[in-house]
Formats: structure tokens, C-alpha cells, sequence
């Protein structure tokens, strides 16, 4: 029924209006952003989920940094405990050397001066190999009664970094002495267990710095996946958003037009008052 009183087709072109250019700014919103979660209406539970994966990213690419660490530092201790090796091994052929009946005591006493010089070196390494301002060989660092380094998204994963101490004393060596054929004789089943005792330690060691290497392939291969997973969940189709862009301008268009037109319906209809 034709009135001037209220315009319902304005009232209706403005209704469709709003509606398109609420999806015109939705689908520019998104194409700009790369994102087709822009705000929580958009997918609440697809927000939800891509929140709790982004998180897990971020830890696990921590949790990557966190391996590559423990890593040097079970590095830098391997290398401390190979030159403690190489020296054990001096030390051994020094106390092969004094415990040999062509040594005189004289000549003994000039092994012996050496073989305790290396015996504080085993000291002095023990000590000097640090990492961050932590000894790591002395037994006074933090690894020595163990440490859980975090490598995943969840506190339970972890690996435990232990290191064992090299000195001479926990080595058995601090006391050895070979002025004496009988002392070096003696030294020689001494050394052999430290030398046992430090492979061991190296043997720990490597251990421990395969599993951080398989662990940071792991955390590689959890952080390519979770990222495509999210990918899938908030990253905007360009195609079908470009489409749903261009349908809303059309329909925009369309919508103002007809506006227009419903606006001068009141004015056709004062004609007929002629």
C-alpha cells in the first residue's frame, strides 16, 4: 500500500545496506590481515583452539633454544673431560715409566714432580670448564645432582642434564705417588680405574647430547605441524574472501541505489495529490 508516512522500502534498502557493508568491512578486515579470525564472533571455537596452539609454538621454539643449550653445554664439558682423559693417560705412562726397575730413584723423583703437576692440572680443568660462570666438572655446578631442561609444550617434558665430577680426588689421583717403584706400580691399577671412571663420564655425556639432538628434530617437526595446523584454522582463503569481497561491493551498490530510489518513492506519490 503505497503511504508517505513511513518509508518502508528505505527502511528496508538501509537494513540490506548495513547488512552488506558489515560484510564488505568483515571481508576487507580479513584480507588485509591474512587472517580469517578477526575477531571472536568470527570462529569462537576455532580461536580457542588456534590461541592454545600459538602457545604451544612459542614454547616449543623455547624449548628448542633450551636444547641447543644443554647441548653446548654437554659440549663444552666432553671437551674438559677429554683433556682430563689425555691426561690421566700422561699420567699412566709416567707411572709405567717409574714402576720399571732401569728407572733410578733420582730419575723417579723428576717423574713424580711431573706426574703431580698434571694431577693439579686434572684440578684446574675440572674447574675452569664453565659454562655461564658454572664449573661444570668440580662437582659444584647445578648439573651435578642433575637438572631438568625443559624441551616441550608440557612441563613433564624434560630431560635431565647430569654431570660427574672429574677431579683428582674424585678421580683417586690426587694422592698418587710415584717416587717409588712400589707407589707407581700401585698408581698403575689407580689410573686405570680413573681412566674407566672418565670414559664413562664421556660416555654419559654423549648420551645425553644424542637424545637433545633427537629432541630438537622432535620439537622441528612438532613446530612445522602445529604451524600448518593453525594455519588451517586462521589463515584467510585469499580466493573465496576476494569473492565474498567483490558479491558484498555489488551488493553495497545495489543497496544504495535502491536507497535512492526509496527515498524519492514519498515525492512520486505527491503527484497524485495534483
Amino acid at each position: 500500500m503505497p503511504v508517505i508516512s513511513t518509508n518502508t522500502a528505505a527502511n528496508s534498502a538501509v537494513r540490506y545496506l548495513n547488512i552488506n557493508s558489515q560484510q564488505m568491512s568483515s571481508s576487507l578486515s580479513k584480507l588485509s590481515s591474512g587472517s580469517k579470525i578477526t575477531q571472536a564472533s568470527d570462529d569462537a571455537a576455532g580461536l580457542a583452539i588456534s590461541t592454545r596452539i600459538s602457545s604451544d609454538v612459542t614454547t616449543l621454539q623455547q624449548a628448542a633454544t633450551n636444547a641447543s643449550q644443554a647441548t653446548s653445554i654437554l659440549q663444552v664439558a666432553d671437551g674438559g673431560a677429554s683433556n682430563i682423559s689425555d691426561i690421566l693417560s700422561r699420567m699412566k705412562s709416567l707411572a709405567s715409566q717409574s714402576s720399571s726397575a732401569t728407572v733410578t730413584d733420582s730419575s723417579r723423583a723428576y717423574l713424580n714432580s711431573e706426574f703431580t703437576a698434571l694431577s693439579d692440572q686434572i684440578d684446574s680443568i675440572a674447574t675452569g670448564t664453565r659454562y655461564s660462570g658454572q664449573s661444570l666438572l668440580d662437582g659444584s655446578s647445578t648439573f651435578a645432582s642433575g637438572a631438568a631442561v625443559l624441551v616441550g609444550s608440557n612441563s613433564a617434558d624434560t630431560i635431565t642434564v647430569t654431570l660427574d665430577s672429574l677431579t683428582a680426588t674424585e678421580l683417586g689421583v690426587g694422592t698418587l705417588d710415584i717416587s717409588t717403584q712400589a707407589g707407581a706400580t700401585s698408581a698403575l691399577d689407580a689410573l686405570d680405574d680413573a681412566i674407566d671412571t672418565v670414559s664413562a663420564a664421556r660416555a654419559n655425556i654423549g648420551a645425553q647430547e644424542s637424545r637433545f639432538n633427537f629432541s630438537a628434530s622432535s620439537i622441528s617437526t612438532q613446530s612445522q605441524n602445529l604451524e600448518s595446523a593453525n594455519s588451517a584454522i586462521t589463515d584467510v582463503d585469499i580466493a573465496s574472501e576476494q569473492a565474498k569481497l567483490s558479491s558484498a561491493q555489488v551488493m553495497v551498490q545495489a543497496a544504495v541505489s535502491a536507497e535512492s530510489a526509496a527515498n524519492k518513492m514519498p515525492q512520486y506519490l505527491l503527484n497524485l495529490l495534483g
